[in-house]
């Protein structure tokens, strides 16, 4: 899941079909209704149905991997936190080689490595090989992300780029999605092996459609990947106290939403539930509540402050782990309402403030809040499924709770601290003002 500016108003998408003057080179950018325009949103609606399609492949399909293989809980989530923890090792890097080689170029090579890794899945023959292939999965993957922000800002018209971002954004939503739900049903009439062999065949389709429709860039200019220029602006931005705020927070939310997501099939498929894997899988379907706390997360923060729509956050997902304590689906399906809205608004509040408090360097801002992201996922997956494995549900919900109270914490210092520079600065001018 990429970092989303849900920030923005959308009320400016149809505008960038107005006039433009022909020496301005926003003029041979794409628009919505201009050439191009239409087979560009389609092609990177696709990537993003393949990147999270395949990054979360064998969620849904945990407790079926671990009957199948013979693996414990926190053993089978590596074959989500493999993947997820090789992409965050890898994003930064290749947002610099997407610099030097071209983002339709770098995007080509990640989505046609990781669709051929997806074929070789269905057949491994043990746990540590389908770790390993994950792994490389991930490190594939990481290169979409890296550049579909970067291309989309380079060949779109600025007042038409929030419109094609969330087409974007809604295809890693649905990929994300789909693929859980996709491979639940297909695991419980044929097992998970076909249930992957069903993603690779979704990511053949995808792969070849964006390759076909997606535009050559005319916008791009190659810039050096040189490590040291590399170091420099990484080393700036891990220098700024706000910026690191913003990415701890995004790590903690995701390390509460990886656990979850994780371990909640082995809890619905076990005792008092014992729900089928297809119906386990349909519970994915809660994503659309995260989609829409998302695009409300805008109007939140015009009401409360960057701050209070944290605090917020923070807030729904504590009460929706709560609520999951009790042993009814009901309170289960209600409290992941509650996880999921409250993560995907505070992530959304944090990786917009992200792009906001940059000011150079942006996609490697952007990519190092990537990084701290999908680590956290790569975590919480992983401890979240051996703290279900030695105490229970109640084990991971104690895990997100501490997470969740974690990114409270960062929220309260950093309130602290503009409380403190608020008042230096009333101080700074009693002086001034007395004297006047």
């Amino acid at each position: 899941m990429p970092s989303v500016d849900t920030g923005a108003s959308t009320s400016h998408v149809g505008a960038s079909s107005a006039s433009v003057p022909p020496n301005d080179p926003e003029a041979t950018k794409l628009r919505p209704g201009g050439p191009g325009y239409r087979r560009m949103t389609f092609a990177l609606f696709a990537a993003g149905v393949v990147t999270f399609a395949l990054l979360y492949s064998t969620q849904a399909l945990l407790p079926a991997i671990s009957a199948g293989l013979g693996a414990t809980p926190d053993q089978a989530s590596w074959t989500v936190s493999a993947a997820t923890g090789a992409l965050a090792l890898a994003v930064l890097p290749l947002s610099a080689l997407s610099e030097r080689f071209g983002r339709r170029r770098m995007m080509t090579l990640s989505l046609t490595a990781a669709t051929l890794v997806s074929l070789l899945m269905p057949f491994a023959p043990a746990l540590g090989w389908l770790v390993a292939l994950r792994a490389l999965q991930g490190l594939a993957l990481a290169g979409v992300p890296a550049s579909a922000m970067a291309y989309l800002a380079e060949e779109v018209r600025t007042r038409a780029l929030v419109g094609a971002v969330g087409l974007f954004v809604a295809g890693n939503s649905i990929g994300g999605m789909s693929g859980r739900v996709l491979t639940g049903w297909v695991s419980q009439a044929w097992g998970w092996r076909v249930a992957l062999g069903t993603v690779a065949v979704l990511a053949v389709i995808a792969t070849i459609a964006f390759r076909l429709l997606l535009p050559q860039a005319r916008h791009f200019s190659p810039a050096s990947a040189s490590p040291r220029s590399l170091a420099r602006t990484v080393a700036g931005h891990l220098s700024d106290p706000l910026l690191c705020r913003l990415y701890a927070i995004g790590a903690l939310f995701m390390t509460v939403f990886g656990a979850v997501y994780t371990v909640i099939g082995y809890r619905l498929v076990g005792d008092p539930f014992r729900l089928p894997e297809g119906v386990v899988g349909s519970i994915f379907l809660v994503y659309v509540v995260g989609t829409a706390s998302s695009a409300a997360a805008g109007k939140l923060v015009a009401r409360l402050g960057r701050r209070g729509a944290l605090y917020a956050a923070v807030t729904t997902t504590a009460a929706g782990l709560l609520i999951s304590l009790a042993d009814s689906v009901t309170a289960v399906l209600a409290g992941l309402v509650l996880i999921t809205g409250g993560f995907f608004a505070g992530h959304a509040v944090a990786s917009s403030a992200v792009s906001r408090t940059a000011k150079h360097g942006r996609a490697q801002a952007s990519a190092l809040y990537q990084s701290a992201y999908y680590m956290g996922s790569s975590l919480g997956g992983t401890v979240g499924a051996l703290a279900f494995h030695r105490a229970g549900w109640e084990g991971t919900v104690l895990l997100g709770l501490v997470a969740v109270l974690g990114a409270a914490g960062v929220t309260l210092y950093a309130t602290r601290r503009a409380i403190v520079e608020r008042r230096a600065k009333v101080t700074e001018r009693a002086p001034v003002l007395s004297a006047g």
